[in-house]
């Protein structure tokens, strides 16, 4: 008899939260779940949460980034691929490993570009650690659509944008529609035509 009754949902994420970690403490549990790749740590000032990461958001993820990569290609701009590294800053008591991140122009210590897939809410403010991190844009994506913001380098809070300063010509509304990862392949081949078609007109 089998003990599994359902199947398991491939959106689902369990979190556990821990409050007064220090700094050692962060980057030993950092050394010991290294080679667990399926799991996230967000440090914010003591706050530590860790997530276990669902199917649905690594596909999800994966998705966008073949789009954002094919664009860049298409669009000749020099874009250097960060993954999901730990970035962390111990100045700012402040580290976490994006969904997704770039470099833009030349490769660098840090990203210029996070893209976080969000499917379920979390106790840490992940715009306050990109914040003490420097990163210049972070882009969510959440029910269907992406909320975009960037870091004003006068009062270093983050602004809400409509359009990325690095990717000025990009249509978010358009690139949104091709986030299938049922249809993966056809549709960064149907972005890339659509691209085209825009770069020809």
């Amino acid at each position: 008899m089998s003990v599994l009754t359902k199947p398991l949902d491939p959106l689902s994420e369990a979190r556990i939260c821990l409050p007064h970690v220090n700094w050692q403490q962060y980057e030993t549990l950092i050394a010991m779940f290294g080679d667990r790749p399926h799991l996230r740590l967000t440090y914010l000032e003591g706050n530590l949460e860790i997530m276990t990461i669902s199917p649905g958001r690594e596909m999800l993820k994966k998705m966008i980034a073949r789009l954002i990569e094919v664009y860049a290609l298409e669009r000749d701009i020099n874009l250097f691929s960060c993954g999901s590294a730990t970035f962390r800053r111990e100045a700012a008591a402040r580290g976490l490993e994006p969904d997704e991140s770039y470099c833009i122009g030349t490769r660098k210590d840090l990203p210029d570009l996070a893209i976080e897939v969000v499917i379920s809410s979390g106790s840490i403010d992940k715009l306050k650690v990109y914040q003490g991190l420097g990163v210049k844009e972070v882009w969510f994506w959440q029910d269907n659509r992406f909320s975009l913001y960037r870091l004003n380098d006068s009062s270093s809070d983050y602004d809400s944008i409509e359009q990325s300063t690095f990717f000025p010509d990009l249509d978010f509304t358009l690139l949104a529609t091709y986030i299938q990862p049922e249809a993966e392949p056809q549709a960064v081949k149907a972005f890339l035509q659509a691209l085209r078609q825009q770069g020809s007109k």
